[in-house]
């Protein structure tokens, strides 16, 4: 099922992820997202995130959808040249792998292999506009595909918390110029910034999907404050974690963290897309709080 089509049906779309492990193992992977993920319409999987070598996105992808489960490819600029890049997207096509989300990736200083040499050959924008191009029966230098071109559902990323709001929109509307056809956006933990933001991104007229993450600690709510751009986790926030670490290292505060900013964004917003980082168990117990 291709997510454009839940847009288009005025569905409020829920997605979720999934990080490939370290090794060519997922059965531990499967099970957690058969028995938690059930409950979303698709789920992303990562690419190598934060520059770890891991599984690929695309394998993970297959195995999800041979039990069911609807994938979302996520695709880096970081590792690949163009020719690899359209050649992923085609080969996910193949596969019935139609729902994408293409983002530029992290360095590859702060991943496990440092001295790695990095490509962006393309960015997360002209990304976009060669899986256009690609529907369109051409490549990105217009030599022509053979066959039925291929059909996806691109999604691309926003920073809505970002300290440059006007960049951010900007960047926005060129990706919407080359193809974006919806955003999920870095987590947001301030609801007024976000309604601020979504009040001046309306005027594009694509879905948006408020990106969450469920908080563990206070200390990890510092770590993306020091780290992570365009997030902020205010100290309310971070002190309602502190004052009792054991029902947040159980999960419970981060869901209730997540289920009130969820409640005051959801008017502005078309989906929702939660990041449990390894907390997969804690999916089906916020979507029942929504």
């Amino acid at each position: 099922m291709l997510l454009t089509d839940l847009f288009k049906q005025k569905e409020f779309v829920i997605t979720s992820e999934v990080g490939p492990p370290k090794g060519c193992s997922l059965d531990t992977l499967l099970e957690r997202s058969d028995k938690y993920l059930r409950g979303v319409d698709a789920v992303n999987v990562t690419d190598c995130q934060a520059s770890v070598m891991r599984l690929g996105s695309l394998a993970v992808c297959k195995a999800l959808k041979d039990i069911g489960i609807n994938p979302v490819l996520q695709l880096t600029c970081r590792d690949r040249n163009r020719i690899a890049l359209q050649s992923e997207l085609l080969s996910a096509a193949y596969f019935g792998i139609n729902n994408i989300l293409l983002l530029t990736g992290d360095h590859t200083t702060l991943g496990d292999a440092p001295d790695a040499k990095p490509v962006y050959d393309l960015d997360s924008v002209t990304l976009l506009q060669a899986a256009s191009k690609l529907e369109q029966g051409v490549d990105l230098d217009d030599n022509k595909l053979t066959g039925t071109p291929p059909v996806f559902a691109k999604g691309a990323v926003v920073a809505p918390c970002s300290d440059s709001i006007d960049a951010q929109l900007m960047k926005m509307e060129r990706k919407i110029a080359l193809g974006a056809q919806f955003f999920q956006t870095q987590t947001v933990y301030e609801p007024e910034k976000f309604i601020a933001f979504m009040d001046k991104a309306k005027q594009f007229g694509v879905p948006v999907m408020l990106g969450m993450v469920i908080l563990k600690s206070a200390a990890m709510a510092k770590f993306m404050n020091t780290n992570i751009a365009g997030v902020n986790v205010p100290e309310h926030i971070i002190d309602k974690l502190a004052a009792d670490p054991e029902k947040a290292k159980a999960g419970v505060t981060g869901v209730e963290i997540a289920t009130q900013v969820i409640k005051e964004c959801r008017p502005y917003c078309q989906g929702l897309h939660i990041m449990p980082l390894g907390r997969e168990d804690k999916v089906p117990v916020l979507l029942d709080c929504m």
